[in-house]
């Protein structure tokens, strides 16, 4: 029988390799297609190999999560800082919302994971790249001036409207993907006209509207209820 030359074989295979593995495999099929077997098929090794960097699936779900983050903070550190218009606090956090919004588009299907699953851990024992994130984040807006308690509702404030976007986005569920009209594309045509009159009105329209400008907005809109900080020492650049 002869031996498969996979990168176990050839002595390459390492976590971030199964990792970016796994994140191809579900960006292409999606999270139902996450199997160890089947990322072992698409690493060219048994499924055993995969157990020296991973625990088992659950260990390739955390690692989906920590791809993500270390993929938003990867963005922070190549992408450009805006010339000041406003306090440079609110300029940092929008470019960490841009990031966290690319990332979210590049890799919708893990999106879910990021909702929802670091929550089912401590702080302390989440993925590194989460904590280098979230400790950025902090440090903005405490070097802004804002006093402990008042960055902690800014930073929620943050978070909330930051990843309620981008989970409720202009994308819709598609009924019916070979179907130029938009009312047919989404299935609406399904739904009663006079039981839900504003649905069928408003949900085509979702695929006409800036994105980003809105949640750059609705973001403003928050933080505009928060008091500004005594002072603008924002220090600049990187993630931490």
């Amino acid at each position: 029988m002869v031996e498969r030359d996979g990168p176990e074989k050839r002595g390459r295979l390492s976590r971030p390799l199964v990792l970016d593995a796994a994140v191809a495999l579900v960006d292409r099929e999606g999270l139902a297609a996450l199997t160890m077997r089947r990322l072992a098929a698409e690493l060219g090794v048994e499924s055993m190999a995969l157990y020296r960097y991973t625990p088992g699936k659950e260990g390739v779900l955390d690692g989906l999560i920590e791809a993500y983050f270390a993929e938003v903070n990867a963005r922070l550190r190549t992408s450009a800082h805006t010339a000041p218009q406003e306090p440079e606090w609110r300029l940092e956090l929008h470019r960490i919302a841009r990031a966290f919004a690319a990332a979210a588009h590049a890799h919708p299907e893990i999106l879910p994971l990021v909702a929802t699953r670091p929550l089912t851990v401590p702080m302390a024992r989440r993925p590194a790249p989460v904590l280098e994130l979230t400790e950025h984040i902090l440090s903005v807006l405490g070097r802004a001036g804002f006093d402990d308690a008042t960055t902690l509702t800014a930073y929620r404030t943050f978070v909330a409207w930051n990843l309620g976007c981008t989970l409720v986005d202009k994308r819709q569920v598609v009924d019916n993907p070979d179907e130029p009209d938009p009312m047919l594309r989404l299935g609406l045509h399904r739904l009663p006209a006079a039981e839900y009159p504003r649905l069928r009105a408003l949900v085509p329209r979702f695929a006409d509207f800036d994105d980003e400008r809105e949640m750059l907005a609705g973001l403003d809109s928050l933080l505009n209820g928060i008091p500004a900080p005594p002072l603008d020492a924002f220090y600049g650049g990187g993630t931490s």
